[in-house]
């Protein structure tokens, strides 16, 4: 396999990078493309006006709002006016979930997730059931992948919404939205899909999807941290969460952070341009390392679907090894563990536990998550330490 070309405008970037650590932890953020970065420093030093006013300053402003707005439907292949600007994923997952949930009090009281959620969707619908709501968390096959039968059994007349994460951050699991919301279509129950981890490394299309609310985060696709995008199928209603002035629809108070929008709207443009090949070359790097590890390591177990995952990500059990351990002695590798040892006990992920993996291989899993950026040479130099590092603590 040949090494990738880096292009002139981030050898900067990965010269420097390259000579420290290897970053496969493209999971938990990514750093700002460089696109991305010069489509936003106008907005940071020139056009500063709030779009919400009404001279030249503030209509530059909402120019380019709007136009980021454009650029994320395209990706998302939805209208413009479905989109809300948020703060990041968290903040939407909140937007969707409690605003639905609250909306359709009169209608029912119980909504449907999974229990390999993020945090982010998983204590949401934790505060809601303290006030009030009933909550049921489906179950994962040992793949980690939901059910329609688990999700059958577990709708009832009360059911208003179920929100089941596109892809799992942990183990890159792809689950069958589309076949969620054709169920929940019949059925006149709303659907919202987290896809955080998915928009920018495979196809993340509302239309095939089917979905009536899905939830955007920009760092995870090369945009700044702290930005982020809520789609809401036309005609559904939310209740508002954050009040004040009638921004973003009146669906959201706040000013718009117009810097940071400028740069997801680039974000999600260059994801769209580029979908075919990173996907591609992310799924190369992914694949190297594991033929890697797999030849140096024996026992390695893979966590989750074999083929029916991100192509970036890879989850990994270490038998004979705990993981955080194993991490503090990679030096010149950046990457996550998903299990913690403490002196009261192993603390293992819920996606883990819920997937029944094995403790011996739960304590030893570690998360590898590749990059548009990763080279094959980061990877060989990544493996080999691993390799040396696991043969040591054995």
């Amino acid at each position: 396999m040949k090494d990738v070309t880096v292009p002139i405008c981030l050898q900067s970037w990965y010269t420097v990078h390259m000579m420290t650590s290897i970053y496969l932890d493209y999971n938990a953020t990514t750093p700002i493309d460089k696109e991305v970065a010069d489509a936003m420093a106008p907005y940071l030093y020139e056009h500063f006006g709030n779009p919400s006013s009404s001279h030249a300053y503030g209509r530059k402003a909402r120019e380019a709002v709007e136009n980021a707005r454009v650029q994320v439907a395209g990706l998302l292949n939805c209208g413009p006016t479905e989109l809300v600007f948020t703060s990041g994923g968290t903040e939407s997952n909140n937007m969707a979930i409690k605003g639905a949930a609250f909306a359709a009090r009169e209608k029912g009281n119980h909504i449907i997730t999974s229990s390999i959620e993020h945090p982010a969707v998983l204590q949401v619908c934790g505060y809601l059931e303290q006030n009030g709501l009933s909550v049921s968390f489906l179950p994962v096959d040992e793949l980690g992948v939901v059910s329609i039968e688990t999700l059958d059994e577990a709708v009832t007349s009360e059911t208003i919404l179920i929100t089941v994460m596109h892809a799992n951050n942990e183990t890159g699991v792809i689950q069958p939205i589309g076949e969620i919301s054709a169920f929940a279509r019949g059925r006149g129950i709303l659907v919202h899909t987290d896809a955080a981890q998915s928009l920018g490394k495979i196809d993340v299309d509302v239309q095939k999807l089917g979905v009536d609310l899905l939830s955007v985060a920009g760092h995870k696709l090369y945009a700044p941290k702290g930005v982020g995008a809520l789609y809401v199928k036309e005609g559904i209603i939310l209740e508002k969460l954050i009040h004040g002035a009638n921004h973003e629809r009146n669906m959201k108070a706040g000013t718009e952070n117009v810097l940071e929008i400028v740069g997801l709207g680039k974000a999600c443009e260059i994801a769209k341009r580029d979908l075919e090949k990173n996907n591609n070359h992310m799924r190369a790097m992914r694949d190297l390392l594991f033929e890697k590890l797999k030849a140096g390591i024996p026992g390695l177990k893979l966590n989750g679907h074999p083929d029916n995952r991100l192509p970036n990500t890879l989850s990994v059990g270490f038998p004979g090894v705990k993981a955080d351990i194993l991490l503090s002695k990679l030096e010149n590798v950046a990457a996550s563990a998903g299990a913690a040892c403490h002196s009261e006990g192993v603390h293992v992920s819920g996606v883990l536990k819920a997937m029944k993996v094995p403790l011996e291989y739960a304590m030893g899993t570690v998360r590898f998550s590749v990059g548009k950026y990763t080279a094959v040479a980061e990877i060989e130099r990544a493996a080999e330490e691993i390799i040396r590092e696991v043969s040591k603590l054995r």
